[in-house]
């Protein structure tokens, strides 16, 4: 079909189309601050292959918490002596955390992509990456540079790695070895299938994919035996990068940050992208399920976003989770990488709801959490009505997060624990006991980094009483990559 040839088009040109050379400068001054802060190791490359070991439980593991952690981030950030200028452009790295009668085992290794073996073989980059161009062999299509380095989801048996602007990569669900590009049907070929699918309580799931420039989004709807059963391509303007969405139970609702894509010098993906918020507001866009089209769009106060807790209808308005960044929060995230010891830090973000209400067009959003990222829900109230949200927390306006919490949204009260210096906390998710009743009957379950002893560490914790601290730690014996999400399968 013409409209997916375009797109496809406009997904190759949006790579393609950057100069920020990877160099050994970056190497090096990554290097030096990180032999100074051991805070950075969060962002330091790994290179040691496959991982796999048995943990060290501390306290008790619950017995009736058994199943898979599935997690995904990037992990190879340097090649050739030459590194990378973004977090977000690193090769994927897949895990699997086994709870097993009270045992933990890991499993880590890299997504075999396209890019990632080409390259191993080459000794060097060669495929340009969102915030860093590289430009030693071009991009045939979205796939060729996919690095499948943002979520791992399990759908119908099967396990897939997801990246912002490529098509799933399909993985054992036990080795985690890749079995290749996943192609839900034939016309969507190497169609950009984003990394933040919404579950649906009928077992099958909604996603979406974009590409800035091409100002087209396309909408997937899937069942749960992983059969696209309706899509749709919808015409945004002034469409950007679109990390995540949320779905309430009848529409589908993505916020559009003020962001211009820039032509000329032939910046990165990322620095092409500039931030006019002080011409344009922060956009919320609503989908109907029914008609897969737009019904309205709302505009809010300028922020940057990634992204969003949940959604639910009430009455004639819908209400929803988004963590918002004051300013453009995207080029920040990035200066680690290059050694800096602070991120973000005049980008505090809070998490907040937000109320759309369709009748007098209005937007209302209320403060739930100050500097805060990484919300979810329990999964079995995802697109109903919610009263307790996830969420990382930070001590102060820099993005470190080192604090677990779960916000009552009614009464705003925060049920949380700090971990203290040293510490830097991954996405914690939300584990229903069977039969759960309410959304405290279960457990959080994460991954946090303790950078004095250079472990990667499983956290548990009781739901329903936070504050008193994990009831069981389980200690790696390494320090395995940094993920950005995944999903806990019983």
């Amino acid at each position: 079909m013409n409209s997916r040839r375009q797109f496809l088009s406009f997904a190759a040109l949006g790579l393609a189309s950057s100069s920020a050379l990877a160099d050994s400068l970056t190497y090096r001054s990554f290097h030096n601050a990180l032999e100074q802060n051991a805070r950075l190791s969060v962002y330091a490359d790994h290179s040691g292959g496959d991982l796999a070991g048995e943990a060290t439980v501390l306290g008790r593991m619950p017995g009736d918490l058994n199943g898979v952690f599935y997690r995904n981030g990037p992990g190879r950030f340097e090649l050739g002596g030459e590194r990378y200028h973004h977090w977000f452009d690193g090769d994927g790295f897949a895990q699997r955390w086994q709870i097993r009668d009270g045992k933990v085992s890991h499993l880590g290794r890299f997504v075999a992509s396209q890019k990632f073996v080409e390259e191993s073989k080459a000794g060097q980059f060669l495929y340009d990456a969102f915030g860093t161009r590289v430009g030693r062999k071009g991009l045939k299509n979205s796939d060729t540079g996919n690095v499948a380095n943002t979520n791992l989801v399990a759908l119908n048996g099967s396990v897939y790695a997801l990246w912002e602007g490529g098509s799933a990569t399909e993985l054992d669900p036990q080795t985690l070895a890749t079995r290749g590009i996943k192609t839900w049907r034939s016309d969507l070929k190497a169609m950009p299938f984003s990394a933040h699918p919404k579950m649906d309580p009928d077992g099958g799931l909604w996603n979406f994919g974009t590409m800035p420039g091409a100002n087209q989004l396309i909408i997937y709807r899937l069942n749960a035996a992983g059969e696209v059963t309706r899509t749709a391509m919808l015409k945004v303007a002034q469409l950007n990068m679109v990390h995540d969405f949320v779905v309430s139970g009848r529409h589908l609702i993505f916020l559009i940050a003020p962001y211009d894509m820039r032509a000329g010098a032939d910046p990165s993906f990322a620095d092409s992208m500039q931030w006019v918020g002080d011409k344009r507001a922060l956009r919320a866009v609503v989908i109907s399920k029914d008609t897969l089209a737009i019904r309205q769009v709302f505009e809010l106060p300028a922020r940057s976003v990634f992204h969003f807790g949940n959604a639910y209808e009430d009455g004639a308005c819908t209400r929803f989770d988004a963590v918002l960044h004051e300013g453009d929060a995207l080029r920040k995230v990035g200066l680690p990488m290059h050694g800096a010891s602070r991120m973000v830090s005049d980008n505090p973000a809070s998490t907040v709801q937000i109320t759309l209400d369709y009748a007098s067009g209005q937007a209302r959003e209320a403060r739930l959490f100050g500097v805060s990222e990484f919300p979810r829900v329990m999964p079995q109230v995802i697109s109903s009505r919610h009263r307790k949200l996830l969420v990382l927390g930070a001590a102060g306006r820099e993005l470190i997060l080192d604090s677990v919490n779960l916000i009552d949204t009614d009464s705003g009260k925060v049920d949380g624990y700090a971990f203290g210096p040293g510490w830097q906390v991954e996405e914690h998710v939300l584990v229903p006991r069977r039969g759960a009743r309410s959304e405290t009957d279960g457990y959080v379950v994460g991954v946090a980094q303790d950078t004095r002893r250079a472990q990667s560490v499983l956290t548990v914790f009781d739901a329903h009483n936070i504050k008193a601290g994990p009831v069981a730690l389980a200690r790696l014996p390494y320090r395995a990559p940094v993920c950005f999400h995944g999903n806990f399968q019983v």
